[in-house]
């Protein structure tokens, strides 16, 4: 398939299967979809739609029962699975509910995980966690912390900048407000918000209305079908409105 431009993936009719014993339960039923370049897209539905089973074909942890999956025009479902890990690991970044940052750790050790499986020299890391600290509205003095000394927003926050450090082409979000307080969300929609504007591409599932109304796409999936595409308005966006 040749790669249009301002394309960076497309699923094209993905079906997924789970078998457990002999019950085979389809999690996604054709399902297409492009992501470009800059977009900042929700994927809504109910409990069990398929939502993170999109999310994982998407962010390459998972293999689509039938249908293909393209980044960058390059048909990516056939790859190897060592191919498969070290493109995903060069164009997406993570940001979970739970956080996921080691304790034990500091900040700086935390968001400089990534690098170290790149190669990228001691001096240069400073540089890129800094970078990725600053680009979410992070303090300096964060780093020598560990993260059970943040809050919740500022834990999700350092935890955007890890998935950002190496400077990824798609950042890939499981509920990331999903365990805040409205307060500590808005600061992480906020951030979002912020390096989409920069050109990041965002893509994220919630079940929160404040973060869907904040992006340029919502997608909404029942059953493992896409039911519907929707474009909000900035203006539904709560966020927008009060920091104008």
């Amino acid at each position: 398939m040749s790669n249009e431009k301002g394309l960076l993936m497309q699923l094209v009719d993905v079906w997924k299967a789970y078998r457990v014993g002999d019950v085979v339960t389809w999690a996604l039923k054709g399902v297409n979809l492009s992501i470009v370049r800059g977009d900042f897209i929700a994927i809504m539905g109910p409990s069990g739609s398929g939502k993170t089973t999109l999310l994982n074909i998407i962010g390459l942890l998972d293999r689509p029962t039938k249908g293909k999956v393209y980044v960058d025009g390059v048909d990516v479902s056939v790859l190897p699975s060592d191919e498969l890990a070290r493109l995903r690991n060069k164009k997406i970044g993570f940001v979970f509910q739970q956080f996921n940052l080691v304790a034990r750790m500091t900040v700086y050790e935390n968001i400089e995980l990534p690098l170290i499986p790149a190669g990228v020299s001691p001096r240069l890391r400073r540089e890129m966690i800094l970078r990725a600290l600053k680009a979410v509205g992070g303090e300096e003095e964060w780093l020598i912390k560990k993260p059970t000394q943040l809050s919740g927003g500022q834990q999700q926050r350092v935890a955007i900048a890890r998935a950002l450090v190496n400077n990824p082409e798609i950042i890939l979000a499981d509920e990331p407000t999903g365990n805040l307080d409205r307060a500590s969300a808005r600061v992480v929609v906020d951030t979002f918000v912020k390096i989409n504007t920069r050109g990041q591409t965002v893509v994220v599932v919630t079940h929160d209305p404040e973060v869907a109304n904040c992006v340029n796409k919502i997608y909404i999936i029942r059953d493992g079908v896409i039911k519907d595409l929707r474009t909000p308005s900035k203006n539904e966006c709560l966020l927008y409105k009060e920091i104008k």
